[in-house]
């Protein structure tokens, strides 16, 4: 076999073997239990909040260049699982945004969330499961 079969073989195996250790990291970081439903019921407010908070200049830079490549991976079609596959294509996209907001929210602070949040208190309190925060999304008890 000729060198540069061997290499485009070698390549291949690799993406596979990639491909195929970034879907089951996905599997075992996705939210459990009801937590996926909610992610992706809230994929809307979501995609509002990333753009707020990526055009925040209060934020530290890494938080907003994180947020902006989550929107890129969010607008690129190409997909880790395909979107045409039932439950899982969406899904992962709801597990990639977790995992940002996850850190986002650890790097930036609950307050800046909330102060861009777009949605509903119930939709904040599902942001805040979703994201392991425990402080509650209501007003300040007096």
């Amino acid at each position: 076999m000729a060198w540069w079969w061997q290499t485009l073989l070698g390549v291949a195996v690799a993406l596979v073997l990639a491909w195929a250790a970034l879907v089951v990291a996905l599997l075992i970081a996705r939210p459990k239990g009801s937590l996926l439903g909610e992610a992706m019921r809230l994929l809307p407010d979501l995609l509002r909040l990333l753009r707020r908070l990526t055009a925040d200049r209060h934020l530290p830079r890494d938080v907003r260049l994180r947020l902006a490549l989550l929107m890129a991976y969010l607008a690129i079609p190409i997909d880790v699982i395909p979107d045409f596959i039932p439950v899982l294509g969406y899904a992962d996209d709801a597990i990639v945004v977790t995992l940002v907001l996850r850190s986002t929210v650890r790097r930036a602070g609950i307050d800046a969330v909330r102060a861009h949040w777009p949605g509903s208190d119930d939709g904040f309190a599902a942001l805040c499961r979703l994201t392991g925060l425990t402080r509650s999304p209501g007003p300040e008890p007096d």
